[in-house]
């Protein structure tokens, strides 16, 4: 078995609950002692030592030899599916669903073709009612293949039926699928560029959208096709920074579930994707009240849905928790308050509890960074901006990669670290003159920090004047607010002036937005 597939092995077993490994073993033993199976013997081992080492298996377990173990692995790691997919058929009705189809198929080749139709349509039926449309037109191929066969005598009228059948399901299949890969096209320029950074990037992108906009009215959509069709509105205003249309487009699609309670549990991970996307798009327009409403719907989630039964929900599930909880530490100024969940937080990153992806952890490392850094921490700051900056290459989130080197150097001013700013001011001065576009915002606060090893204690307060007052015009600019969204440089900036914290500048301005 290669390395790869070797440590998938290892990887899987490590993700058990108990109970899944109760279950494999009751699974295994049914038809014979656990003493006289190899595979088991090896589960049971690795999953003790959590590791593969090829001379303690062969001493351990003398009974497998070593030309045995490459195909012992992958017997192992089929069966540990199989059990898998037993133990989660009763919390996925997809699988359930293709069970049936496997169980007509077995119908089929024994010619038994009434039985095996019968169970079709009933599968048919549950997955036309649950939006498996895929499924359902799977079936339906089934079922032609088996009455253009002439071995049923069908009622007349049947071959037009499944053809009329086959054709709206095709229908429906292809609208939601444009809007889907739309909405991943554009997920995916998000990730290489982030937002437009100026007039000619978002005529590109405009151009992109309305190019590739399918020419299907709303109403005309299916479920699923109205969510692909939310979700490619949210990314296109979101990308442009147009974010009251983005919320409205988010909004949409919350209430697509809102409406239909049922579908939360049936598509779990794209109502709570929905939530997010509506979080995002408040948090930009510093909608408060309405953010923490929707914060708790998100909290109430595990209240509507088991997400112990399935780690992927669960995970997207923590993730969106933790992602907005820091959010709203940031709407509320209370940045201190705020690092008291991060130990918990990096606890599941460290462990890769849910595999979150390179990009997401990224995203949680500056927003760390910017949490420790508010409150006042900037040792501790520095050391999650590193872990950015420190990545080999990442071809994805310049943005983030660019504010995390320039909030490392303001960490380091902060600290009195006038020698180290100036030594790594042309590091960051080599990373920024890679990027294309630099922008007014960004180009001000590098030329200050070039600056500020040379600038006299004295005349510092002016400086950071000067500063504030060349950022202020910039912070209604359509394409040039752009890096407000990553750092509130102004907030900082007048806690320079005054001398006082950041995180008092940023909760007294909260409070006036609620006062008004």
């Amino acid at each position: 078995m290669p390395k790869q597939k070797t440590d998938d092995l290892i990887a899987l077993i490590s993700s058990l609950t108990r109970a899944e490994k109760r279950h494999f073993r009751l699974f295994v033993k049914r038809n014979q002692a656990s003493d006289d199976i190899l595979f088991l013997q090896l589960f049971d081992l690795l999953d003790k030592y959590k590791y593969y080492d090829e001379p303690q298996i062969l001493r351990k377990l003398p009974a497998i030899k070593k030309r045995q173990l490459s195909n012992l692995k992958a017997h192992l790691y089929k069966q540990l599916l199989t059990s898998l997919r037993l133990l989660n058929k009763n919390h996925n009705e997809d699988i359930q669903i293709r069970e049936s189809i496997d169980y007509a198929r077995v119908l089929y080749n024994k010619g038994l073709y009434r039985q095996s139709l019968e169970v079709l349509d009933k599968a048919k039926k549950k997955a036309v009612t649950q939006k498996f449309h895929s499924l359902a037109l799977e079936i339906i191929e089934f079922e032609k293949h088996i009455e253009g066969q002439y071995i049923t005598r069908s009622i007349e009228g049947r071959a037009d039926e499944l053809t009329l059948e086959a054709n709206n399901l095709n229908t429906i299949i292809n609208q939601s699928s444009l809007f889907s890969n739309l909405a991943l096209q554009l997920y995916g320029l998000f990730l290489k560029v982030g937002f437009v950074k100026k007039e000619k990037d978002f005529y590109l992108v405009k151009e992109f959208f309305h190019s590739n906009l399918p020419k299907v009215a709303f109403k005309d959509l299916d479920f699923l096709g109205k969510i692909h069709y939310c979700n490619s509105f949210v990314w296109y205003y979101h990308i442009t920074q147009d974010f009251p249309l983005s919320y409205r487009y988010a909004q949409k699609w919350v209430d697509l579930f809102t409406e239909r309670p049922k579908f939360i549990e049936l598509f779990a991970p794209l109502y709570l994707k929905g939530l997010h996307n509506l979080l995002n798009s408040l948090f930009n327009n510093l909608y408060y009240e309405k953010f923490t409403e929707v914060l708790d719907q998100l909290n109430q989630f595990p209240t509507q849905f088991k997400i112990k039964n399935i780690r992927n929900v669960e995970g997207l599930f923590y993730m969106y928790k933790y992602y907005h909880t820091i959010h709203k530490h940031f709407l509320e100024g209370t940045f201190t308050e705020g690092t008291e969940i991060i130990p918990d937080l990096v606890k599941l990153i460290d462990a890769e509890t849910f595999n979150w992806d390179d990009h997401r952890i990224m995203v949680f490392y500056y927003r760390i960074g910017c949490l420790y850094f508010g409150s006042g921490d900037n040792d501790t700051a520095i050391g999650y901006f590193n872990l950015i900056i420190n990545q080999k290459n990442p071809d994805y989130r310049e943005d983030i990669q660019c504010f995390a080197r320039i909030l490392n150097l303001i960490a380091h001013f902060e600290l009195g670290n006038e020698q180290l700013v100036e030594y790594q001011v042309k590091s960051v001065y080599r990373f920024l003159a890679k990027m294309e576009d630099l922008q007014a915002v960004q180009r001000e606060i590098f030329r200050f920090l070039r600056r500020v090893p040379r600038i006299r204690e004295p005349e510092l307060k002016s400086a950071f004047s000067q500063l504030k007052d060349k950022l202020v015009k910039y912070e209604n600019e359509p394409f040039e607010r752009r890096p407000f969204l990553y750092l509130d440089i102004i907030s900082w900036l007048e806690s320079k002036i005054q001398n006082r914290p950041v995180q008092d500048i940023i909760k007294e301005k909260f409070r006036k937005r609620l006062r008004h």
